[in-house]
């Protein structure tokens, strides 16, 4: 999901990761709540930000963090489930769709394709996680620095992430909206839990 390069209102600016591929380890899962869906008036879906650090360095030698929104499903056709299933290499079995934890994926380290684009009135300049894929083989992994998980402010905004994007529906800023049953809101839904039945999926990413 798009991070933001300059924070709105506080006169804040952050550099955007740079393009490319590259290594990131899952340091976050953070729970947005319910948001109108402005495709289907009168509903809502529930929102989650998947954020990463990357192996490159910002100036400061801290990593750079990236983001990417997701509607909260594994509907066959949503994009987390395709993120996920890119991920780790493998579709979900029946089973798992019962039932997924997200934060599951903290700790796991992937590849992420980023990509810039710039904001409509040319001020801002986003990186986008277009594509997570798993990581090459024997690759060494990386771990988590310094960082602090995070809690969606009261109005449910993430400074990081493309209010843009927000606005257009967008799971994120590279694409279209995705019109599809992932649209379905899961208000009644444990926070960042897929719905369960029994055990809860896991990713097997860790291992």
């Amino acid at each position: 999901m798009p991070i933001i390069a300059t924070a709105g209102g506080d006169g804040k600016t952050f550099t955007p990761a740079p393009e490319g591929v590259h290594q990131a380890v899952a340091v976050d899962v953070i729970d947005m709540g319910l948001k109108p869906n402005p495709f289907k008036p009168g509903t809502q879906q529930h929102k989650i930000d998947i954020a990463w650090q990357i192996a490159e360095r910002r100036d400061d030698n801290k990593p750079y963090l990236v983001y990417k929104r997701y509607t909260l499903s594994l509907n066959e056709k949503a994009t987390l489930r395709h993120d996920l299933e890119s991920w780790r290499g493998r579709p979900f079995t029946r089973e798992e769709e019962m039932g997924f934890d997200v934060e599951s994926i903290i700790g796991a380290n992937c590849l992420v394709n980023v990509q810039h684009k710039k904001s409509q009135d040319g001020t801002k300049t986003f990186a986008n996680v277009m594509s997570v894929m798993p990581l090459l083989k024997n690759m060494p992994k990386i771990a988590a620095e310094g960082y602090e998980r995070k809690v969606a402010e009261p109005d449910g905004h993430n400074p990081h992430v493309s209010d843009e994007a927000v606005a257009q529906g967008m799971d994120d800023a590279g694409g279209p909206p995705h019109l599809t049953d992932d649209d379905i809101p899961f208000a009644w839904l444990m926070p960042l839990v897929v719905p369960a039945v029994g055990l809860l999926g896991s990713l097997s990413l860790l291992a």
